[in-house]
């Protein structure tokens, strides 16, 4: 056995320095709970990423048609975007021989940039234009893979649907390779693309280094200096938070589908009318959320500041009543040389 306290063998670490692995990196998983419960409050209305939805779905039509031939895929509206596609053959279930599918806000991709960002910017030891960087490359190819994604269901839907033309069941695998992918693919993928970026910027021994070095990298603090633009910033919160309630106490379509649904609950109907109240009810809801927690991130981001220790590893010091006073003009000595009348000095002496 070793003796202790001898020096250990290069790449291997200690206990203790595990621990302080452990300790370090223990801030990501809640930073990963915090961007998640921002994402749900983002997209509880339906079609909130709407403008990344109507491009998805124009791509996967137009290269569902190139790959697989003209008139295999269709794009139409849904919920008045343009987010909807139909694959047609003649094997598909239904008089349409069609299958209807649409790019939810869930579908975007958003979700899966959103956490692979977060455990990039999250990394220590690695330069900061290093992040951005992989940053804007992971996202690119989150991009291409959740395309590649959709426009792989046509071969899926049709290979089964030739077997047992006709028939809804020959969906199931379709529905099988995209709840595959939602419950454990796209996690495989985010965490292996980051774990290949984090080996390949020294891994743990460049995380271990930066914790010696700087064992506390970062504090928050509440914002001492306020500009301009932190008070704009401050005012677009409030200005969300009061679009937030008036989406609900002004917007008279989302008062009307209330009344609505309060009369549905009173009665206790169950009609289409009912149903259509309670979406548009459902959906003013949820932007008003989305808006207060936009509000909320803004105005957190606006009134406290990330610190880091300075280079002798103390904390900045913020002493608001410190103020420079601008140097007091050189007073004139009682010994120089007098100017003007000797008489008249005299006089007014």
């Amino acid at each position: 056995m070793a003796a202790t306290g001898s020096a250990r063998p290069d790449g291997d670490m200690s206990w203790q320095e595990v621990g302080e692995l452990g300790l370090r990196y223990g801030r990501i998983p809640l930073a990963l709970l915090l961007v998640e419960a921002f994402y749900w409050f983002l997209t509880m209305p339906s079609d909130t990423l709407a403008p990344i939805q109507v491009t998805e779905a124009w791509i996967w039509n137009g290269l569902t048609n190139l790959i697989y031939g003209e008139g295999t895929a269709v794009l139409s509206h849904h919920n008045g975007w343009l987010t909807r596609i139909d694959l047609l053959h003649p094997s598909f279930p239904g008089a349409y021989d069609s299958v209807g599918l649409y790019v939810s806000d869930e579908c975007a991709g958003v979700h899966e940039m959103i956490f692979l960002s977060t455990l990039v910017m999250m990394t220590d030891g690695v330069p900061q234009r290093e992040k951005w960087k992989a940053i804007l490359v992971m996202c690119g190819i989150v991009y291409v893979l959740n395309i590649l994604r959709l426009v792989v269901f046509y071969p899926i839907a049709l290979t089964s649907c030739l077997d047992t033309p006709d028939v809804q069941s020959c969906l199931t695998p379709m529905w099988q390779f995209h709840e595959a992918v939602y419950t454990w693919g796209f996690l495989v993928v985010l965490v292996s693309m980051w774990l290949v970026w984090f080996l390949r910027f020294g891994g743990p021994a460049r995380t271990l280094a930066a914790a010696k070095e700087d064992p506390s990298p970062w504090r928050f603090q509440r914002r001492r200096l306020w500009e301009s633009k932190h008070k704009a910033l401050l005012g677009a919160a409030l200005l969300l938070f009061v679009l937030a309630m008036a989406n609900i106490s002004t917007n008279q379509e989302a008062i009307d589908a209330r009344d609505t649904l309060a009369l549905c609950e009173s009665s206790s109907q169950l009609s289409s009318d009912c149903g259509d109240a309670e979406l548009r009810w459902d959906d003013a809801i949820g932007y008003a959320w989305s808006l207060s927690a936009l509000g909320l991130v803004v105005g957190i981001g606006t009134m406290v500041v990330v610190e880091r220790p300075l280079e002798d590893g103390t904390w900045p010091r913020h002493d608001v009543n410190t103020v420079v006073e601008p140097e007091a003009p050189m007073k004139k000595s009682h010994h120089g040389k007098k100017s003007g009348s000797w008489k008249r000095r005299s006089e007014e002496e």
